[in-house]
């Protein structure tokens, strides 16, 4: 009997109170499972282990993770990314480097972008500011519309991010996104649901993306992360700090930033 599975009450809401107590007395619980998170096995009898429920506008994916990786949660996202999940539980969608996230919205001419994502201390008036620069790996269109432009930038201007002239100025915080950290690795950007529902994932990594001590010191101290983001190309995968915040700097001469700073949800310890 799998003792130690976890359903939360969002969770519970969602499959049902049958469902969920077969869950717990081992019905249809799994023996084993690859961790949605960090993909690794886990043993619902050995393990604490959190479900997760994947949800689109018309099925949802429920799956397994440690407890320590991330809770028991519904996610909601879309038909398209469901499938993304799926393909990420089972193992069949391989990350695209580090920082390689949930499929996003649609690149050119169709088919998905993913957004990379590169953690790094920013030093803004004299302190440490824990960030991340968001990338795609192909040019953003428009949900609808079949290119050829780049309209990245201004989706994100729509949802509130501002465009950066200088780094050395600190983002604006931004209502309703977070930054989700559990067990000290990053597992999503979360951004405000619609008609008033919860949070659902904007960017949601296939496999936990870690950051370093100094990254999670800093994140502890000031609770929020600031989000930088730039089209494709403009970036690139910097290896030092220094070259980071020297792309960045380009990147905002050359109008090609936007920012905002998010508060921390989840836990930054290890």
């Amino acid at each position: 009997m799998p003792r130690m599975l976890d359903v939360s009450d969002e969770v519970r809401a969602e499959i049902g109170d049958e469902e969920a107590d077969r869950l717990l007395v081992g019905d249809d619980a799994p023996r084993s499972y690859d961790c949605t998170s960090c993909r690794t096995p886990g043993d619902p009898e050995n393990d604490r282990t959190s479900t997760v429920l994947f949800v689109g506008e018309e099925t949802a994916v429920l799956a397994f993770a440690h407890a320590t990786c991330i809770p028991s949660q519904v996610v909601s996202v879309s038909e398209e990314q469901l499938q993304g999940a799926v393909r990420s539980i089972t193992g069949d969608s391989p990350a695209s480097g580090a920082g390689a996230g949930a499929p996003a919205p649609q690149n050119v001419p169709g088919g998905q972008a993913v957004l990379g994502i590169t953690s790094g201390l920013v030093l803004i008036g004299g302190e440490l500011h824990p960030a991340l620069v968001v990338e795609p790996t192909a040019p953003i269109a428009r949900p609808g519309s079949d290119g050829p432009g780049d309209d990245f930038l201004p989706l994100l201007i729509e949802q509130g991010f501002i465009p950066v002239t200088d780094t050395s100025e600190l983002p604006t915080l931004l209502g309703g996104w977070s930054v989700l950290l559990a067990a000290g690795q990053l597992h999503a950007v979360l951004q405000p649901g619609s008609e008033g529902g919860g949070q659902v994932a904007w960017w949601q990594a296939h496999q936990a993306l870690s950051v370093t001590d100094g990254w999670r010191t800093a994140v502890q101290k000031t609770q929020r992360v600031l989000i930088y983001a730039a089209p494709v190309g403009s970036i690139g995968q910097q290896p030092r700090e220094d070259l980071l915040r020297d792309a960045l700097d380009k990147a905002a001469a050359a109008g090609k930033l936007v920012a905002a700073a998010m508060p921390l949800a989840g836990t930054p310890g290890a």
